[in-house]
C-alpha cells in the first residue's frame, strides 16, 4: 500500500488524491453524496475538499464550548467512559506514555495521569493541561500506546498519521482506533444524513476492512475488532430515525447544552425531539444489535499490537 502523504492546496474543490491511501482520484472514482470513493481502496474522501478556512469555521465556538458539549449528565458519563478506557490501556499497554490524538477535551489525558501513567494529548484547540497543539508527524518520542479515538477521520492525512503512529510504539505497544465504518448498516441506511458522515469535519470514510489492512500493512498484529465497544452504534441508529420525522429534528442538537448547538432549538422543539428519541430507542437499540452480530456496526474499535523481537 503506498504511504503518500497528501498535500492539499488552501481550496481545491476535487479531491486530487485519495486521503487514506494517497493514490489519485481519477474520473472513475464512485462519486457518493459529499465523497468520493477510491476503487484503490475503498475509502471516500470527502469533496468538495475544504479549505483550512472552511474547516475553521466548521469548527467554530459552538462545536466544543468551555461550558461543556452535552445537557444533563452527558459530559459527566462521556468523562466516566474516557476512565474505563484508561483502565483498559493501562491494563493492556506496556510501561510507558500514552498518546491521544484528537483528546478533545482531555478527560482521557487526565484518567490516564490519574491513574500514574504518562500521558500527552493532541487537540487543533487544546483546553486542558497535558493537551498541546500539532500533528502526530512531528512526534517522534516512544510511546506504549496510541489512541486514535473518533480523531483519525478528522485529519488531512490519516493513512500517514497512522503511519507514523505505528512507528512510534515501542515493542508490545498498542494502537487503539474507534471511527464510523462507513460500511456499516446504518450508514446505507440513512446515506447523505447518516449521523456519522458529517461533512466536511470527517474527511475520509472507512469501511472497517480498510482501517485494519491498513493496520496489518503497517506491521501490527490485530487483537480486538468489536462492533461494540466504539461509542456511538445505538445513537447513530437514534439520530437517524429522529430524524425521519417531520420536520427533520435534529437529536444530536437536542442532547447539547444551548451554546453548542448549530442551530437554536426551542425548548418545544427540543422535549419533542427528546420524547421521539425516547420513544424510538428500543428500535434503535435492536437495529444495533443486528448490525453488531452481523460484523456491519456503526463504529469499528481495533486494538493492534506492535512486535518487534517476537515471531506470529
Amino acid at each position: 500500500m503506498s504511504r503518500v502523504v497528501v498535500t492539499v492546496a488552501e481550496h481545491v474543490d476535487r479531491p486530487a488524491a485519495c486521503a487514506w491511501c494517497g493514490r489519485a482520484l481519477d474520473r472513475d472514482a464512485e462519486r457518493l453524496p459529499g465523497r468520493l470513493r477510491c476503487r484503490a481502496c475503498g475509502a471516500a474522501t470527502t469533496d468538495p475538499w475544504p479549505s483550512d478556512a472552511e474547516l475553521e469555521h466548521a469548527y467554530g465556538a459552538w462545536y466544543r464550548p468551555a461550558g461543556g458539549r452535552f445537557a444533563g449528565v452527558g459530559d459527566a458519563v462521556l468523562r466516566r467512559m474516557r476512565a474505563g478506557l484508561a483502565r483498559r490501556l493501562d491494563a493492556l499497554a506496556p510501561p510507558g506514555a500514552v498518546l491521544d490524538v484528537g483528546a478533545g477535551d482531555g478527560s482521557l489525558v487526565a484518567a490516564l495521569r490519574a491513574r500514574g501513567r504518562p500521558a500527552l494529548g493532541l487537540e487543533r484547540a487544546p483546553v486542558r493541561p497535558g493537551v498541546r497543539p500539532g500533528e502526530v508527524a512531528a512526534l517522534h518520542e516512544p510511546f506504549a500506546a496510541v489512541v486514535f479515538w473518533h480523531s483519525l477521520e478528522h485529519l488531512r492525512g490519516p493513512g500517514a498519521a497512522l503511519d507514523h503512529a505505528a512507528g512510534l510504539l515501542v515493542d508490545g505497544g498498542l494502537i487503539v482506533v474507534s471511527m464510523p465504518n462507513a460500511a456499516s448498516l446504518q450508514a446505507r441506511a440513512f446515506g447523505r444524513r447518516w449521523f456519522a458522515l458529517d461533512l466536511p469535519r470527517h474527511l475520509v470514510h472507512l469501511p472497517a476492512e480498510a482501517l485494519i489492512a491498513r493496520l496489518q500493512v503497517c506491521g501490527l498484529r490485530i487483537e480486538r475488532v468489536s462492533h461494540w465497544r466504539g461509542g456511538q452504534v445505538v445513537f447513530g441508529w437514534l439520530h437517524g430515525l429522529v430524524g425521519t420525522l417531520p420536520g427533520r429534528p435534529d437529536l444530536y442538537d437536542a442532547i447539547r447544552r444551548a451554546p453548542a448547538r448549530r442551530v437554536p432549538m426551542g425548548r418545544g422543539a427540543r422535549a419533542a425531539t427528546l420524547a421521539a428519541a425516547v420513544a424510538l430507542l428500543p428500535g434503535a437499540a435492536a437495529l444495533a444489535g443486528i448490525e453488531g452480530l452481523l460484523g456491519r456496526g456503526g463504529t469499528v474499535y481495533v486494538e493492534a499490537r506492535r512486535y518487534y523481537h517476537r515471531g506470529p
